[in-house]
């Protein structure tokens, strides 16, 4: 035996532990283990416990670890693997028996039929990862199985009715997916089930009442909006009756004419109000696309015109933009169809799924729905349709010359606008999201100007597994964000955190009041635009874009002793010289050196109504000068 948990053992796990031949159990739980597994653990023939849990480790799973073919127990669990694991290894580990825990990882793969061959597992727990495709029918074989754990992940169709043969079943949680269909009645026969978890996904019909459906207390199936109960259950609507009884046997029948004459007649009724206004849709019916839940291949490919170039409204390095319509003439949308063939796409489409699944606001870009398919010739398929922002991006209006440059008012708009959707993303969701890809041409405007963040292809959800392990921060694996724009401690191997949002925050700040990208080719040798503007700050007309530069820095000083004479020109001064400040305070260098987003937000906020309110400058530029402004 060899257990070393606990402790704050960093680096990789050593590969000459592959050399302790007659090991049986291993622990190396609760520490800071970084990099890959060793594929030499693979050696140890007699190991029967492995667990590696709460650590950095990163990568695959090993497929030497088939030759581990008398572990009971393996827990991997709270670490950022990636990949898969093969049914080659799943197969190989059918002595497996007490536990299997692959939880809070980045596994991006459906799960393969092998799973079937851990008749004899107890415990088997693969939630908060990517997984994606159905739940395999052959789950069912797994009769031992007292706990079976898929929440948190990408999962579609119906519960499989194999599942009727985990008659050992204690704990079921499938909440937190994509699962559709109706909620078996075999689930209300299982004698020894405690915990029923289905909340949030998008099931139907009328639950059971047997079983454990009769005891509300571990039953969870809120986040289901169609889904009904013929007894009171955490809301649900009550389900319509179904069986009539022997005195209204013929009032159903009844009942259901006169809906479809009522019917007929609601449908006769719009076709007239149709013809009277010329076939124009309200704007309900006008959205009604917005409330898809499933598309198909042949939809997008109608919608994109059979992909056309002439559609394509932008293009990167997972994926390809098309502007799209569905259902209404006006029923306009971007739809992002994914370069599958692209090393790094798929886990972009899964981490975007991730990260928009549940999150809804006013400058974050809308998802409308997904689709995962196969093209015609039997390809993967995968794209995401979104709102249409129809006044292009930050990076354009930025630095496309026939745009004149943004305004002092557009900036500080617009840097509220951003501040509020990463302030939503750090804060007010749980786990928080971090962005990890923020620049300008990640920022588009909607009909009304609004500034909307998008692209979640690099997102990361920070998740906290127990004491010991992880909190606020993941390490590291695959794209970290986009050059000019990733923070100094994501380059030297650090950890992703919202630190890293608020620098790129920074970066995007200051490249709107110089209008300097960052990767401009002055800035070599160690200059940086961070530098620039730090070098140049007593002079802000020389470092702000022209639209912006009204008043000297020397004018500037001159003006503040005498409060009574200070005009709009100096208080939009000290507007622009405010965010230059922030700018560089979000882009310092430490982590710890930067502000709270929601410290962040307070502060843009404070200067927009300042910028906004004329009516008492003097007053404004007291309140201005006490913050900071000189």
């Amino acid at each position: 035996m060899l257990y070393l948990d606990t402790n704050l053992f960093m680096g990789p796990i050593p590969f000459t532990l592959g050399q302790l031949h007659n090991l049986v159990q291993l622990s190396l739980s609760k520490n800071k283990f970084s990099g890959e597994i060793p594929p030499s653990i693979g050696d140890l023939h007699q190991l029967e416990e492995l667990y590696l849990q709460e650590n950095r480790l990163s990568g695959s799973i090993p497929e030497s670890l088939a030759s581990c073919q008398n572990l009971v127990a393996l827990n991997l669990s709270c670490n950022i693997l990636g990949g898969s694991i093969s049914g080659h290894v799943l197969g190989s580990l059918n002595q497996l028996s007490w536990l299997l825990d692959l939880s809070h990882n980045q596994l991006a793969m459906s799960l393969p039929l092998e799973m079937g061959s851990l008749i004899n597992l107890g415990s088997l727990n693969i939630s908060h990862n990517n997984i994606t495709g159905i739940i395999p029918s052959t789950l069912g074989n797994c009769v031992q199985l007292e706990s079976l754990r898929l929440e948190g992940n990408l999962l579609q169709g119906s519960i499989p009715q194999s599942l009727a043969g985990l008659k050992a079943i204690q704990v079921l949680d499938f909440s937190h997916n994509n699962l559709y269909g109706t909620i078996p009645e075999f689930l209300g026969t299982f004698t020894t089930l405690q915990y029923l978890n289905m909340s949030f996904n998008d099931l139907e019909g009328p639950i059971p009442t047997s079983g454990v459906f009769s005891n509300t207390s571990g039953v969870f199936v809120q986040g289901n909006p169609h889904l009904c109960a013929n007894f009171a259950v955490q809301e649900l609507p009550r389900c319509f009756a179904s069986v009539p009884t022997k005195e209204h046997k013929f009032v159903i029948p009844v009942l259901i004419a006169l809906s479809g004459l009522a019917a007929l007649a609601l449908i006769l009724g719009m076709f007239i109000f149709w013809l009277k206004r010329g076939y124009k849709s309200n704007e309900n019916i006008v959205h009604s696309y917005m409330e898809l839940k499933r598309i198909t291949y042949s939809d997008v490919n109608n919608a994109t015109d059979n992909f056309s170039l002439v559609n394509v409204v932008g293009s990167g390095q997972f994926g390809t933009v098309y502007k799209g319509w569905f259902y209404a003439q006006d029923g306009t949308v971007a739809v992002k169809v994914f370069k599958l063939n692209q090393h790094g796409a798929l886990h972009s489409f899964v981490a975007e799924c991730k990260a928009l699944q549940h999150i809804r606001h006013r400058n974050l870009v809308k998802v409308i729905t997904a689709c995962s398919t196969y093209d015609p010739v039997g390809n993967e398929f995968r794209a995401l349709v979104f709102e249409y922002m129809g006044n292009g991006s930050l990076e354009n209006r930025l630095h496309n010359h026939q745009c004149g440059g943004l305004s002092l008012g557009a900036v500080i708009c617009i840097s509220v606008d951003i501040a509020c959707a990463l302030e939503y993303l750090h804060n007010q969701r749980i786990p928080p999201v971090v962005h990890c890809d923020l620049k300008p041409s990640n920022i588009l405007f909607d009909n009304d100007d609004t500034a909307r963040l998008c692209d979640f292809g690099l997102a990361k959800l920070i998740h906290g597994c127990s004491s010991g392990g992880q909190s606020g921060t993941t390490s590291i694996v695959g794209p970290r964000g986009s050059i000019g724009y990733i923070p100094l401690e994501y380059g030297m191997g650090g950890e992703i955190s919202t630190e890293g949002d608020i620098y790129s925050y920074g970066i995007v700040l200051l490249e709107m009041l110089t209008r300097k990208r960052p990767t401009n080719e002055e800035f070599s040798d160690g200059l940086t635009l961070r530098k620039y503007v730090e070098a140049s700050l007593s002079q802000t007309q020389d470092i702000l874009q022209p639209s912006l530069a009204s008043v000297t820095g020397d004018q500037f000083a001159d003006q503040i002793p005498n409060l009574q004479e200070c005009n709009t020109f100096a208080l939009k001064d000290m507007c622009a010289l405010r965010l230059l400040k922030l700018g560089l305070l979000c882009s310092a260098e430490s982590p710890k050196d930067r502000p709270a987003m929601h410290d962040v937000y307070s502060e843009v906020t404070e200067v927009k109504e300042v910028f906004f309110s004329m009516d008492n400058r003097s007053n404004d530029l007291t309140l201005l000068r006490k913050k900071g402004g000189r």
